[in-house]
């Protein structure tokens, strides 16, 4: 046992609930989400990181949390695993959060493997600093830090490189948090809270949000008059959240849920800031298409601050109605590294994957990828 390699394991099993209902977060939020059909998602993101390392079960053990905080998922998985916490109480709380950190790196694991949004990542953060080597399983509504890998399935392969002793540079990335009820107002307010130490893997794992404006004035509005005049009746068009799309609302004269997701028919908002479940009622049986844009410094097209387009949505609508739209200095942000997909659903994420026409100005368009290849 003594040369296994130690995986410390923290869940956050509240986080992400109030994205798929339009609450814009979980902080606070829970019993409400809950009571909106909101489903926990953590739990399941944590065993798909997860089941990417059971070739790999005999190679190393996981130290974590009693309950839904990490031994569910242990047993569901089969692996070997050993309790440092038990919650105080049920459900549990940023203090659980904190303490378990604080004592897993007490205990020396060689990484501390997380699942949550930025909330969490400030909690770990708060508890352990840059004394104990992170990664996050990116889990939450608003995820901003630099500390998440880029997909749930993504965490795990960098895990499994780990465990099987591959050499993996080290560096620093931020941890930014927003105020989340400035945010359900419409407002970004991001600060950052810290650093933490990961595994500097840029495949694995995303960048900082970036919070510049979007591009030129002149080159975002040539963008939304484009889309505007490309609008055909009778097809419903989900605008999904950002300044970018907020562009094309106004060109259009039309009411926008700037960090939401509105639906336009005929050139009339017919919903507002709309959950996964009243989108999926509105676009299934409908000629409907989608509009969304990326954001900047990371790439994420889906699972970033847009969970109200859930995979049944995302589905219903189709690959060939998705209208991406961005400023051409968002996509050199990226620096060739590729769009990316998080929905939650690793089949659906892979057949997303491919070349995408990214509409960048007025009939001005550029393919670019969406998605890792598989390593072979």
């Amino acid at each position: 046992m003594a040369n296994l390699f130690r995986l410390g394991l923290i869940i956050n099993p509240l986080a992400g609930l109030g994205g798929s209902v339009g609450l814009k977060g979980s902080d606070g939020q829970a019993e409400q989400a809950l009571a909106l059909g909101a489903i926990p998602q953590a739990i399941n993101r944590t065993n798909t990181a997860l089941t990417e390392l059971l070739p790999l079960r005999d190679k190393f053990e996981v130290l974590t949390v009693a309950g839904p905080m990490g031994q569910s998922v242990c047993d569901a998985l089969g692996l070997n695993y050993q309790l440092v916490y038990q919650p105080q109480t049920s459900p549990s709380t940023a203090a659980d959060t904190e303490h378990a950190a604080r004592l897993l790196a007490e205990k020396g694991v060689d990484i501390l493997l997380f699942a949550g949004g930025d909330g969490t990542a400030r909690n770990i953060c708060a508890a352990v600093g840059e004394q104990t080597t992170v990664l996050g399983i990116p889990a939450g509504v608003k995820i901003h830090s630099g500390v998440y890998a880029i997909s749930p399935q993504a965490a795990g392969k960098l895990m499994a490189k780990l465990i099987a002793g591959e050499l993996v540079s080290l560096s620093e990335a931020a941890v930014m948090d927003i105020d989340e009820q400035a945010f359900r107002d419409g407002v970004v307010k991001a600060r950052r809270f810290g650093e933490m130490r990961i595994p500097a893997q840029l495949r694995y794992v995303q960048s900082v949000k970036m919070g510049g404006r979007e591009s030129e004035e002149l080159v975002l509005a040539d963008l939304a008059a484009y889309v505007a005049s490309q609008m055909e009746d009778k097809v419903r068009y989900v605008m999904g959240s950002g300044s970018t799309v907020a562009a094309v609302m106004s060109e259009l004269g039309l009411d926008n849920t700037l960090l939401g997701v509105d639906v336009v028919e005929n050139g009339v908002l017919i919903a507002k800031d709309v959950s996964a479940a009243q989108l999926l009622e509105l676009v299934q049986g409908y000629p409907s298409k989608l509009v969304i844009t990326l954001i900047g410094g990371q790439g994420h097209v889906f699972g970033r601050g847009n969970q109200q387009l859930s995979p049944d949505v995302i589905r219903a609508i189709g690959r060939d109605n998705i209208v991406l739209i961005a400023g051409k200095a968002k996509l050199q942000q990226l620096e060739g590294r590729p769009l990316l997909a998080d929905t939650g659903d690793a089949k659906l994420d892979q057949q997303l994957t491919g070349l995408i026409n990214i509409v960048t100005g007025y009939n001005d368009y550029v393919m670019y990828r969406l998605g890792y290849e598989d390593e072979k």
